[in-house]
């Protein structure tokens, strides 16, 4: 029954990281009707990006806690997640948007191979850990052992998930994607630019 439990919560925490990145591919799929390859590829950049912060905040001001080294490397990552996206719309995804659906399939698997590759003569294709924040004393749950990142892991896809939703449904924004979803000749006749 131990195994049992223990498979369960090992399944709900590994679930729980498909659905985000089920959720980023099916909202950019939804709006733009494109399958981003890219997508993981610009969150690697992001990780790679909070890694070197990392790296540069250890060795400038090695006393600094790692809670505040983690959300200085955070705020500096995602902007530049921000800039890397928006620059591959404009760039490889806005120019065609009213070609042949093989197009667009094409350049992003090229966009995907492009990032790989900057990763790589960048940081070097060697694997990185990311150093812990939390203990890593598990604990147990009937049975069952239950890491803290583990927790955290599904505390924080809850959240995001959630917050999307409530976007989704309950903002002006979220309301305009969904009308750009269902039909955007229509969304763009009401003032929504897809």
């Amino acid at each position: 029954m131990d195994t049992l439990i223990q498979q369960l919560i090992n399944g709900l925490v590994l679930g729980s990281v498909y659905a985000l990145v089920a959720l980023g591919y099916t909202m950019v799929y939804g709006i733009l009707q494109l399958i981003n390859f890219a997508h993981g590829d610009v969150l690697m950049i992001g990780a790679m990006v909070s890694l070197t912060v990392l790296g540069i905040i250890k060795a400038v001001a090695p006393s600094t806690p790692l809670v505040l080294q983690l959300v200085i490397a955070t705020v500096v990552a995602v902007p530049v997640c921000m800039l890397i996206a928006a620059a591959i719309e404009r760039i490889a995804y806005r120019p065609l948007r009213n070609s042949p659906r093989l197009a667009p399939l094409i350049t992003a698997i090229g966009v995907s191979i492009i990032l790989q590759t900057l990763a790589m003569i960048i940081w070097s294709p060697n694997p990185r850990v990311y150093p812990d924040l939390l203990p890593t004393t598990p604990f147990e749950i009937g049975g069952a052992l239950l890491a803290p990142k583990q927790l955290l892991i599904l505390v924080v896809a809850t959240l995001s998930m959630a917050g999307l939703l409530l976007l989704v449904n309950k903002t002006r924004l979220g309301r305009a994607m969904r009308a750009v979803s269902e039909n955007p000749r229509i969304a763009n006749l009401m003032g929504v630019n897809p």
